[in-house]
């Protein structure tokens, strides 16, 4: 998604309208480029008396933490893999059955890289593929992660980057890690690639605000089956922090279109979570646009 510019900024998911199925579409390009809304993917929607299919979830806070239910057995998790689209970060969801060790299995389903139904509507990884999960610790709101040299291997500063940003952002979506230290074949990574992207601290997501789209969608997520009401949830760095939502249904009907407005905006990114009411008559693909005026 392009930042700012003459024009309209958007970002395009699409539903399947149930209450409606998410499926993100979101249109890349310069920082300085205006963007079309692109079409979206077939999600669907269902009445709004069909209530959403949701799996039982635990919490998902640190290794340690986690490892502290005595039902977790039983559990499913639901945890977010960041991906790009472009060269913009992008959320998806991965359903794993519940463990302990939850950020592992976090990180091992980003190592997996997107699906051949992701990669269908734009997403990709920058982190080559062989790389694998060599260790990881959670101590003091830091995450201490070992992987395998093919981590550092070929692309340049923006790709390195990347690569890195979506490690951290998928390991500090748990509340309890604030800042990621990363390791390559147990050795301390001072600085990564040619370019020598420093690392000799741990980073967080304030590091990486450059890869994000001025509006980002951490949920509904690509082919999420969802029902009234509609959670609408991330962050934007949005003019006066207010952007534009709308819902279409497949026939391009205007479901819902309103303004919303993100914590804070105009050069600092804020947050969003708004539940959004609809009627849908029966269920079929839909399309969520968000934009900024």
């Amino acid at each position: 998604m392009s930042r700012r510019s003459a024009g309209i900024t958007i970002l395009v998911v699409g539903l399947v309208l149930s209450g409606i199925l998410g499926s993100c579409r979101i249109p890349t390009g310069s920082p300085a480029a205006p963007v079309s809304p692109a079409a979206s993917p077939a999600s669907t929607l269902a009445p709004a008396s069909q209530p959403e299919p949701t799996p039982t979830r635990g919490s998902v806070p640190t290794e340690a933490e986690a490892a502290a239910s005595p039902t977790a057995s039983a559990q499913q998790a639901e945890v977010s893999v960041y991906f790009l689209r472009g060269e913009r970060l992008a959320t998806t969801r991965r359903e794993i059955p519940w463990t302990p060790r939850v950020g592992t299995a976090a990180l091992d389903a980003l190592l997996a890289g997107p699906t051949a139904d992701e990669q269908s509507i734009g997403f990709s990884s920058a982190i080559p593929p062989g790389t694998r999960l060599l260790g990881l610790t959670i101590e003091n709101g830091v995450a201490s992660v070992d992987l395998s040299g093919e981590f550092a291997a070929g692309g340049g500063s923006l790709t390195m980057l990347a690569r890195v940003a979506q490690v951290v952002f998928t390991l500090t979506q748990f509340p309890s890690v604030q800042g990621v230290q990363f390791r390559l074949d147990g050795q301390p990574v001072e600085a990564l690639g040619g370019e020598g992207l420093l690392l000799d601290r741990p980073v967080g997501r304030d590091d990486f605000e450059e890869l994000l789209p001025t509006i980002l969608v951490e949920s509904p997520a690509p082919f999420a089956v969802v029902s009234s009401p509609l959670r609408l949830r991330g962050s934007a760095n949005a003019f006066e922090a207010t952007f534009m939502i709308r819902l279409t249904d497949a026939s391009g009907t205007v479901l819902l279109e309103q303004p919303v407005m993100a914590t804070s905006g105009s050069g600092t990114r804020g947050s969003f979570d708004l539940t959004l009411d609809l009627t849908v008559q029966r269920a079929g693909p839909g399309t969520l646009t968000v934009y900024e005026v």
